[in-house]
Formats: C-alpha cells, sequence, structure tokens
C-alpha cells in the first residue's frame, strides 16, 4: 500500500472546487467573484503585509505558519460554503467545536487518503487560538480581499438595503489590524493600494479564455492552484522552510507580467518563431516600469527572483533553492484539471479534449517530481 501524501487528487479537486462557490452573489456583480480567487487575493497581500513587517518592523515571522495556515483557512471556509462573513464568524465564536468537528468531518470525506501528517497540523490549526502575528497577517489579508471585491460591488448597489452597513463592518474590521505596517501603507499609501489592485486584476483574466468552459477560472485562481500544489508537494517531500517560501510564491507570482501583457496561448507561443523570446524581454520591461515603482526598492530583486523564469531550478546564494521544473510541472497539471473538469461536467470542446490529451503527455514525460503519474490516475476517478 502505497504512503499517504498532503498532495493527492482528492486534495487538489477540493481546492479547485472553489472555482464553483461564488462570493457576493446576494449582490449585482460585474464579474464573477469566486473564493478560489479571493484566496488567491487573500495570499498575495498576505505576502505584502509579512513583507512590510519584516523590512520596515524588524519582524521575524515563520512564513511556513503563514502559507500553511493560509491553506488551512481555505479548507476550513470551503466546508462552510458562501455563509455572510458576519454570520460566519459568529457561527465561528459561538459553536467553534461543533465547527471545527464538522470541518474535519468534510475534510476526511472529500479527502479520505490525506497524509495523517497535514490531518493532525489542520486539526492543530482549529483548535488554536490564532493570536500569532502570522495570523494577524492572514486574518487582515482576508478583510483587505474583501474590501477590494467590494469596492468591485459597491456602486452597482448603492441602491440596495444595507450596503452601508456592509461597508461600514468591512472597515471597521480593517481598523482594527490597523498596528500592522502594511495594512496602515495600503491605506494611505496610494503605491501599496496600486500593486494590490494589479494583482487583484488578474481576477478579470480568464484562463482558456477562447474556450467554453466550466467552472470558468482566473489567472490569480490558476496561480493559487499551483501554489498549493507546490506546497503540499514539498510538504511530503520534507522540504526545508526557504524552499517552500520560494516555491509556493514564486508560484502565486508566476503569472504576475500577464497583468501586464494579457495571456498569450501557449500553441501560438511555440509556433511563432521568436516570439516567446520577444515576449518574455517585453515583459521584462514591464515589470521594471510598471510594478516595481509600487513596492519598495529592498523587494525588487525578490521580486525579479519570482516573477522572471520561475520554472528554472535555482540555488540562488541569497534566496535559497527553488525547483522550479516542478512549479512547471504543478503548472501544467493544474491546467490538465482545468481542462478535464469541465470535460467532466459535459462542457467539451475539440481544443479541450486536445489539451487534456497534450497535457497527460507532457506530465507523464515530465512530471516525475511532483507524482505526476499517481496524481493523473486519482484525478481520473475524481473526474470520471
Amino acid at each position: 500500500m502505497s504512503k499517504k501524501k498532503a498532495l493527492n487528487g482528492d486534495m487538489l479537486y477540493l481546492i479547485f472546487d472553489t472555482a464553483n462557490m461564488h462570493r457576493w452573489n446576494d449582490h449585482l456583480r460585474t464579474v464573477d467573484l469566486t473564493e478560489l480567487d479571493k484566496q488567491a487575493h487573500k495570499a498575495a497581500i498576505a505576502w505584502v503585509l509579512g513583507k512590510y513587517e519584516e523590512t520596515e518592523g524588524g519582524a521575524k515571522l515563520d512564513w511556513r505558519k503563514i502559507i500553511e495556515h493560509s491553506l488551512f483557512s481555505f479548507i476550513q471556509r470551503s466546508a462552510m460554503t458562501d455563509l455572510k462573513p458576519q454570520v460566519f464568524h459568529r457561527i465561528i465564536s459561538e459553536k467553534a467545536e461543533e465547527v471545527n468537528r464538522y470541518v474535519v468531518d468534510c475534510f476526511d470525506l472529500n479527502v479520505p487518503d490525506a497524509d495523517p501528517e497535514f490531518r493532525s497540523r489542520l486539526e492543530g490549526y482549529l483548535r488554536s487560538e490564532k493570536r500569532s502575528k502570522e495570523d494577524d497577517i492572514i486574518r487582515a489579508a482576508h478583510y483587505l480581499a474583501t474590501r477590494w471585491e467590494f469596492k468591485t460591488v459597491y456602486d452597482a448597489n448603492r441602491s440596495m438595503y444595507g450596503i452601508e452597513n456592509t461597508k461600514k463592518e468591512i472597515d471597521e474590521q480593517i481598523l482594527q489590524h490597523m498596528d500592522l505596517i502594511g495594512v496602515k501603507k495600503q491605506m494611505d499609501d496610494e503605491n501599496t493600494f496600486d500593486f494590490i489592485d494589479l494583482i487583484g486584476q488578474l481576477r478579470f483574466q480568464q484562463r482558456w479564455a477562447r474556450t467554453p468552459r466550466i467552472p470558468k477560472t482566473t489567472v490569480l485562481g490558476h496561480s493559487l492552484l499551483v501554489a498549493d500544489m507546490i506546497f503540499l508537494n514539498d510538504f511530503d517531500t520534507k522540504a526545508d522552510n526557504r524552499q517552500m517560501y520560494n516555491n509556493y510564491y514564486t508560484a502565486l507570482f508566476h503569472d504576475l507580467p500577464e497583468v501586464l501583457t494579457k495571456d498569450v496561448i501557449s500553441p501560438i507561443k511555440a509556433n511563432v518563431d521568436g516570439l516567446a523570446h520577444l515576449l518574455e524581454s517585453y515583459e521584462r520591461e514591464l515589470v521594471q516600469s510598471k510594478i516595481m515603482p509600487l513596492i519598495p526598492g529592498s523587494w525588487h530583486e525578490e521580486i525579479e527572483f519570482m516573477v522572471f523564469e520561475p520554472f528554472t531550478d535555482i540555488d540562488n546564494g541569497r534566496f535559497g533553492r527553488r525547483t522550479g521544473k516542478d512549479i512547471k510541472s504543478c503548472d501544467l497539471m493544474a491546467a490538465y484539471i482545468e481542462a478535464k473538469a469541465s470535460v467532466s461536467y459535459g462542457i467539451s470542446s475539440k481544443p479541450l479534449e486536445d489539451g487534456v490529451k497534450e497535457l497527460r503527455k507532457k506530465l507523464r514525460a515530465s512530471g516525475a517530481g511532483i507524482g505526476a503519474e499517481d496524481l493523473l490516475d486519482q484525478l481520473d476517478r475524481v473526474l470520471r
């Protein structure tokens, strides 16, 4: 019997399925807002807040805790469906033990072959008081991502009963975290807001844009799926904390340049001679001119490390090790789930069917580092 792993097909589908959870669905929305995208934006904002605490506040953060607890809170939220925030938090505060048991039961039902250590850490997180600096950062990122979403629906819902109370509640929640340097920056510094807003714009860019597909997924949601996947793989392989950090945030930000260029589909890159190199050069220019001015200079080298050539293996003297080839395998696996899920739901097309075949071929050839062969078999059972 094979060893149970944190990275398995059921776990991947649990994360991916939150693309079917729509947020603010009792409001008029100009764009779909899903739980997967919200959690992706939250993860990116948490990085921004954490970097400010480190570089300007001198904090020594446990980044593995931020990554892990973000995923655990994501799992909790996926089990509690799309409750209004005030209802969700009241239930959590008044029925904590019962809710924790329910979340674990849901997790066991959906991921029956979870790694025992991962499951144990999830239970420990749910029972904890969550009073660490890292948990404060995650909570603040949650509210900032909610505020960003609310701003997209506010103008269209000004006449709706209770909309001003909702605005007030969100602002009050953020004000409770003004002790964090990054929260104050987000509220007062236009550049800091613009960087977070720029990341959020990846929630507007659809994956497989020319192909009808269910559920529709975005570039940012896709990036979180890749990031969580590489983290789960690093969890299984007992990678050190620095590699976990490098891999996770490289995966989360690997498509950041697309907010400036939009996506160019792989067949065009592959078949138009010299286009891939031209795009890479242009992306570098745009990142330097458009993104770097929005963040502190001390972060520039690390952002470059993450977004330029993210799929290369590297052991950097300053930043440490990154297994870029495994991140690429996770990127391909996320694309496979996106295509395979739609086909299994009954929304298919030649591009999707061809994509499934081509992605399987690539993963079998180069995905050994993440156990792609087993994951494909598991996902085929999940997505029958």
